[in-house]
């Protein structure tokens, strides 16, 4: 795809970026006036709407100022929430009225609420708005698995600067694909390397111990937003932002109890923790749900992208059954659960738009085990038999099956989850289950975690491995490579879609190109 002229993002990437985001590390100071050193966010952008993040040290009210040009010449201002305590200082202001197709550039103040005259330095930051027209295209990035396995920020190996090399390929958006913090890591100073060095990561105190106050999941949150690339990153180019386990706990499911032998929490509930890391990412992020403190607000939802894409995020942990050995020829819940289930065949035949891409938290074919109590239990979706669908592929053999039926072209699937990048192609003419047409799942991850050796496939829906990169031991750290994420470009002119599988300095490992217009490929 060529790249559109636009009063670009990536001239201001290499000028005032630096000096509005990139920052040292936050040292909070309780000065005359509010801060807001933990940097800026924009989410869940729409043609027309957009959502800004920001947290500060103390009570304030949340101003944005928006304007077509980076001097801020003609300013629009809304006046946003008062944020205190009771969302750990985090607001979110939604802006409307946006002119599709544009760039907006927008600076966040925080008044003093009692005197308003009084505030804190602007953080500025810019995005672009959804297209109308076609012809613009459409590029963006996604991952997930962030400093996961106790390896986090580390300043001599250079932070999380993957986040710099998915910067420089100006992406609408990034899609943030689960994994977006480790609430059951905790993240020691060092560790130690293969070669006899150490790995010496930043620490808090929230993240010296696993999750399980709120105040505790709010720390894990925040733990990541230290990294200057993270900050900068995040003044420029907006989330789509999904959820997966270790927002929680590994390997979570609803109505789970924590063994007693496990000694690191005194909270058995998982649905209680669940609920506080639910709150705390609602805090966290700029989405448009779930709210924060509210019980059934959303992680899943369409997040409409122009003519050429919509984006079809899924939950694959709120709404599945107990892990269990996969083997039952009766699964109505699944993992992705009726409702959901059935909301996303409704918005699949809506959809109008060329590309549909379904944001999986977890892989289709990939079998990805539970052993975390003692059992061997399936994780993900495949269970490793290659016969019929049982267990939770009855859900995904019956949504397959209403794509084909219903002539839902253009479905391509994203994932992160496993530690590796790979593109597998599935195939009815190689499955066990046929009918369905063939399609595309691509993997990428880790940004900054552990890197593991590839899974083995289940060959239920007839998946190939077309393109693998995995290390061959497990928990492999960033200083050793193996650190992933992908691109998508969807070019205006022909509609066609290619993936390009990058490493962390953003050489590009694998490439696909699909055509549009097709129920499969």
């Amino acid at each position: 795809m060529a790249i559109r002229p636009l009063p670009g993002r990536r001239s201001l990437l290499k000028g005032s970026l630096a000096a509005s985001a990139g920052l040292a590390l936050p040292a909070f100071t309780r000065s005359g006036r509010p801060t807001a050193e933990w940097g800026v966010q924009t989410g869940d952008v729409t043609r027309d709407s957009a959502l800004v993040w920001v947290r500060s040290d103390r009570p304030a009210r949340m101003i944005v100022e928006t304007s077509a040009t980076e001097s801020f010449r003609d300013v629009r201002r809304m006046r946003g929430p008062l944020i205190g305590p009771g969302t750990d200082f985090t607001g979110t202001t939604r802006l409307r009225g946006l002119p599709p197709g544009e760039q907006i550039h927008y600076r966040v103040l925080l008044a003093d609420p009692d005197d308003p005259r009084r505030t804190s330095a602007p953080v500025t930051g810019a995005f672009r708005t959804v297209p109308d027209r076609r012809r613009d295209g459409v590029r963006f990035v996604w991952s997930g698995d962030l400093a996961g396995q106790g390896w986090g920020i580390n300043p001599e190996f250079g932070g999380y600067r993957i986040f710099d090399a998915m910067a420089r390929l100006d992406p609408d958006f990034f899609l943030f694909s689960g994994d977006t913090v480790y609430a059951d890591g905790p993240i020691a100073a060092s560790a130690e390397l293969p070669d006899g060095s150490l790995w010496r990561n930043i620490t808090t105190e929230e993240k010296s111990k696993v999750a399980e106050s709120l105040t505790e999941f709010r720390g894990a949150f925040r733990y990541n937003l230290l990294d200057e690339h993270l900050r900068r990153f995040n003044a420029r180019v907006p989330s789509i932002v999904q959820w997966d386990d270790h927002e929680v706990r590994n390997n979570w499911y609803p109505g789970q109890r924590i063994a007693d032998t496990d000694t690191r929490y005194t909270e058995k509930s998982v649905d209680v923790l669940a609920a506080r890391a639910r709150r705390a990412f609602g805090e966290y992020f700029p989405m448009s749900t779930p709210r924060p403190g509210a019980r059934e607000g959303r992680v899943h939802r369409v997040v409409r992208q122009g003519p050429l894409l919509d984006v079809f995020v899924l939950d694959m942990r709120t709404y599945r059954n107990a892990n269990s050995p996969g083997d039952q020829t009766v699964d109505p819940q699944g993992i992705l659960g009726r409702e959901q289930l059935d909301w996303l065949k409704r918005e699949l035949a809506r959809s109008r738009a060329v590309w549909k891409v379904i944001a999986a938290d977890m892989p289709i074919g990939l079998v990805v085990p539970d052993t975390t109590e003692g059992r061997p239990h399936v994780e993900a979706v495949a269970q490793g038999d290659p016969g019929a669908p049982l267990g939770r592929e009855l859900q995904i053999a019956e949504l397959l099956r209403f794509i084909k039926h219903r002539r839902i072209t253009g479905t391509v699937w994203l994932t992160a989850d496993v530690h590796h990048t790979s593109a597998q192609h599935y195939q009815p003419a190689r499955a066990a289950f046929g009918d369905f047409e063939p399609f595309w799942e691509f993997v990428s991850g880790p940004l900054n975690a552990g890197a593991f050796p590839a899974t083995e496939l289940d060959a239920t829906f007839g998946p190939e491995r077309v393109w693998v990169k995995a290390p061959t031991t497990a928990n492999v750290s960033p200083a050793g490579g193996h650190q992933f994420f992908g691109e998508v470009d969807i070019d205006g002119g022909s509609g066609e879609l290619t993936v390009r599988l990058r490493e962390m300095d953003g050489t590009v490992l694998f490439r696909k190109t699909l055509q549009p217009g097709l129920v499969g490929q």
